[in-house]
């Protein structure tokens, strides 16, 4: 016979559920967790990708100035350019092997 009894629908599906679904409950459960770990996953692999790019464009900057400053010391290094500052603006000269004075300090005088 049919019974009179009112029952909620939610609750019928989860009583069956329970009693019957088991296995594709949890195969359900399952797919939901691996899904949304997948979408985590790919989120971080493209922040960390971003991220490399940048140090990337960063250390290519980097070493552009490096090699800027390199060639700027070596430039302003050069021989010919110091002796020729030091002969033009501070008047200096070579000097004569004969006019050389060699200072000898004795050792343990400071």
């Amino acid at each position: 016979m049919i019974s009179n009894d009112r029952h909620s629908l939610p609750g019928v599906i989860a009583g069956d559920l329970l009693r019957h679904g088991k296995i594709p409950l949890i195969l359900a459960v399952a797919v939901l967790v691996s899904s949304i770990l997948v979408v985590t996953t790919a989120h971080k692999t493209r922040l960390l990708t971003a991220q490399r790019e940048q140090l990337v464009l960063e250390r290519d900057a980097l070493d552009i100035e490096w090699r800027n400053l390199i060639l700027e010391e070596n430039a302003l290094g050069d021989h010919s350019r110091v002796e020729k500052m030091a002969t033009e603006k501070l008047q200096m000269q070579h000097v004569d092997p004969s006019q050389e004075n060699i200072v000898v300090q004795p050792l343990g005088t400071e």
